[in-house]
């Protein structure tokens, strides 16, 4: 709020007097030449909070019309306004991708023909081109039987080898009176072993 001036006949200048909020008047006072009033006063700025704010804001030497939105032609190599390297990553980024997409795609497609194959097996009337597919996809399940067959022939015999080991203990008295599921174990001994050699012929 600008401060209210009076001047008088001789060129001087006075504060008019105001009234306080109690109801009682201030006097007015006589203004030197030059005096600036306390709400006129500049606010005082540092020397670093005048420096940034006379700074400008684009780089130095960059013209203003540099910087106005112009619609940029997409380059061919992606997005506008990349650097080389960025660009590179967002190729490789898209390459990944698509070999991603592509092992998927691949692997449903397998999948399909597997379920497809499987039912063609099942139809009597197939041509002959469907039976050697079918016959390509049972190798797989080839190795995962005979891999069942090595399990089981390495539970037969640590199952032997177990049976051997109570034998042995109960001929050297380490166990007096057998119980009934170790006399079970000892009495299946033979037919563990007729198991264990079909199954290492059929391998």
């Amino acid at each position: 709020m600008a401060t209210p001036y009076v001047t008088d006949e001789t060129g001087g200048k006075y504060i008019a007097s105001t009234q306080r909020p109690d109801g009682t008047w201030r006097k007015q006072r006589r203004v030197k030449e030059g005096y600036v009033p306390q709400e006129e006063v500049p606010v005082y700025e540092n020397k670093y909070v005048k420096f940034f704010k006379s700074k400008p804001e684009l780089p130095p030497g960059l013209s203003p019309e540099a910087t106005a939105p112009v619609t940029p032609s997409r380059p061919e190599g992606g997005e506008p306004g990349l650097s080389k390297t960025a660009k590179r990553n967002l190729k490789r980024k898209e390459k990944r991708r698509q070999q991603q997409e592509k092992g998927e795609a691949e692997a449903l497609s397998r999948t399909l023909d597997k379920v497809s194959l499987g039912e063609t097996a099942q139809l009597p009337s197939a041509p002959q081109g469907s039976r050697a597919a079918p016959a390509a996809a049972s190798e797989q399940p080839d190795s995962a039987v005979t891999t069942e067959k090595a399990k089981k022939i390495k539970s037969l015999k640590k199952k032997l080898r177990q049976v051997e080991e109570l034998q042995q203990r109960i001929q050297a008295g380490a166990i007096s009176q057998p119980s009934k599921e170790q006399l079970e174990k000892l009495a299946r001994r033979r037919a563990l072993q007729e198991e264990l050699e079909d199954l290492e012929l059929g391998l």
